[in-house]
């Protein structure tokens, strides 16, 4: 029923066809690239845990290093478990076979399209979202109740950081292994902490049911989306909507705003622990934090116009208001006590908690005595 929305092979190859190749090496350079990159993953898993006190369960995720276009093909497949039940939703709504048939092309080209763009900036993820048959314990019809699976996979895209390291001019091996101790964070977070995948995927499903499908409310935020796109053109500054928010509806924002909570707790927490473990293991991590913040900051003005487009400038805020959090909680607490966390969603914080540590330490931790392991 998706296929009737999405062209998902056509977003592939245009994805593909628009993507920039990678840095100009040898073979035998991307060879080694490849090789240090599997290595420092696995040492930087036991750097993680040591730190964090996060144990990962169950079956090993495994870790891919990969180029641009797989990175496209794998989250395309992702994207497509994902949107399955908001794209069934919709298509209960398609009234043209016509009209769907050319929207779907349209869709395809627009998501390829952006896919490309982010294809050449991601330097690594953890993705819970996969199709069945690329779950470690075989295919959908193989899988049962006593197959072992996975809660999923790390990918490092090995040209955007071999292009990263370049462009900075940092100590590879260095950057490489605090993109690792990054990447091993997330991934240590959903393997070791049970509720978290399918408490983010039952608010990911009440976004979905919370979408309004009317076509004057539809209308209405096309319009909002239209004043959000001149704001990302004129750059009218942060505290404008990007595109992507001026699309919800209210229902939405509220799910949207603990969505938004929880992603800045990871992002900030994986922040937090390469800079944390990152003086004992990079011995040159304070040059590469400055670089890298200088990088994240620039970029020309296209490139800002489409980090905005996507609200990709929600995710900066987030590694930043998310770090600040948890620093903030580690120097009172500790990190048993940042651990409290973890729980069950009830600890997680909220957005107001996130600018006010001390509001959710008082309201989790309460009276019971710091722990500083």
């Amino acid at each position: 029923m998706d296929a009737e929305l999405v062209d998902w092979e056509l977003a592939v190859t245009t994805a593909k066809k628009l993507v920039r190749p990678g840095p100009q090496i040898s073979r035998e350079q991307a060879a080694d690239v490849v090789a240090e990159l599997r290595r420092l993953a696995v040492e930087a898993e036991r750097h993680v845990e040591d730190y964090t006190h996060l144990t990962p369960a169950g079956v090993p995720t495994p870790i891919n290093v990969v180029d641009r276009p797989e990175w496209v093909r794998s989250n395309v497949a992702g994207l497509r478990v994902l949107t399955t039940p908001l794209l069934a939703k919709l298509s209960e709504q398609q009234r043209s076979r016509f009209s769907a048939a050319v929207g779907r092309r349209v869709t395809g080209v627009q998501l390829g399209t952006a896919l490309a763009y982010l294809a050449g900036k991601v330097l690594g993820q953890f993705e819970i979202f996969l199709p069945p048959e690329e779950y470690l314990g075989g295919p959908a019809g193989a899988l049962d109740a006593a197959t072992p699976v996975t809660v999923g996979r790390l990918s490092l895209v090995a040209p955007n950081i071999a292009h990263a390291e370049a462009t900075m001019g940092v100590v590879p091996r260095d950057f490489r292994m605090w993109v690792c101790l990054h990447e091993q964070t997330h991934r240590s977070q959903f393997t070791a902490v049970p509720w978290l995948r399918a408490h983010l995927e039952s608010e990911i499903t009440s976004f979905i049911e919370a979408t309004d499908l009317d076509p004057d409310v539809l209308a209405d935020r096309v319009r909002s989306a239209v004043a959000a796109l001149r704001g990302a053109v004129f750059d009218r500054g942060p505290d404008s909507p990007s595109v992507v928010e001026a699309l919800q509806t209210p229902a939405q924002r509220a799910v949207l705003d603990r969505l938004q909570a929880i992603m800045t707790l990871l992002e900030g927490h994986a922040d937090q622990v390469m800079d944390a473990v990152g003086p004992r293991v990079v011995p040159t991590v304070a040059d590469i934090r400055s670089k890298f913040e200088g990088r994240r900051d620039g970029g020309s003005p296209v490139d800002r116009f489409i980090r905005r487009l996507l609200g990709l400038d929600l995710k900066l805020q987030q590694y930043r208001q998310g770090g600040a959090f948890v620093r903030a909680v580690v120097a009172e607490a500790g990190v048993g006590g940042f651990n409290t966390v973890w729980e069950s969603p009830a600890t997680l914080p909220t957005r107001a908690e996130l600018t006010d540590p001390t509001a959710w330490m008082q309201r989790v931790l309460g009276s019971r005595p710091s722990i500083s392991a």
